[in-house]
């Protein structure tokens, strides 16, 4: 029996419905790339810290490849966090020909820098070194910390390297009205009062207090905004700031006996 065309249709519209994919949920949405990598680099930090708390392995190499300094060469060690890490780069501009070795690991805190202090200065042999640490300290990056155990911690370290001949710069901290990685802590005059204990203690050990604070601060104690990329760390401008400050202190720390 021929069926109308009427009929035709209706068949054709039931055998679509029944071989029809089954409607698909709406797609979740891909995590945002930004977070992945965030997520990353905490995973990584996190793995360091487990494995080298201190971050021992990061220039061992390098210092087994550096000789002895030689007869007359007046080599600096520059150890900190990410401030001294980041102006690594700016080195052979701002100091040409000059036997400065750069010593930083971004994130550090005090303690950090003390357990590593004997592989990555002593062992180097310098004349002097500038010691620039602490603001991470107060952003609690490795837990609480008070201001006299980072006063503790840069005491110690002046301590280790006047007991092995190194003349000893002791930098302010930079100045800086809030941490993009951890928001509202006012570490500003935290940071007032770390650097006037540095002052004195610099004062009554005759090493040499480096001011970076003084020249790089704004009327609210943070970081002049044209000498920063995020208000914590330098850009080129600030480290041309700090170069020449920093070669007058090393100067000074020369002549001390």
């Amino acid at each position: 029996m021929r069926l109308s065309r009427p009929a035709c249709a209706a068949v054709a519209l039931a055998l679509a419905a029944c071989t029809a994919r089954p409607a698909q949920a709406p797609a979740v949405n891909a995590p945002d790339s930004v977070e992945i990598r965030l997520a990353e680099r905490r995973r990584i930090a996190q793995e360091r810290l487990l494995n080298d708390w201190a971050g021992l392995s990061r220039y061992r190499a390098a210092n087994d490849s550096i000789p002895p300094p030689a007869p007359g060469e007046n080599r600096v060690v520059y150890i900190g966090d990410s401030i001294t890490e980041s102006w690594a780069t700016y080195f052979p501009a701002l100091f040409p020909g000059k036997p400065y070795v750069p010593r930083g690991i971004s994130g550090q805190t005090t303690p950090q820098i003390l357990v590593r202090f004997r592989q990555d200065v002593v062992r180097l042999k310098p004349k002097v070194v500038v010691i620039l640490a602490g603001t991470n300290d107060i952003a609690g990056n490795t837990g609480p910390s008070s201001l006299e155990m980072i006063e503790h911690n840069l005491a110690s370290m002046a301590e280790i390297a006047r007991a092995n001949g190194i003349r000893v710069v002791l930098s302010s901290v930079l100045p800086a009205y809030d941490y993009p990685w951890k928001r509202g802590l006012e570490p500003a005059p935290k940071i007032a009062a770390l650097n006037s204990w540095i002052r004195g203690y610099a004062e009554e050990t005759g090493a040499v207090y480096l001011d970076y604070h003084s020249p790089m601060a704004d009327a609210r104690g943070g970081l002049r905004g044209e000498l920063t990329r995020d208000g914590v760390h330098p850009n080129a401008a600030g480290y041309a700031v700090m170069a020449p400050l920093a070669e007058a202190a090393v100067a000074r720390a020369m002549q001390l006996p």
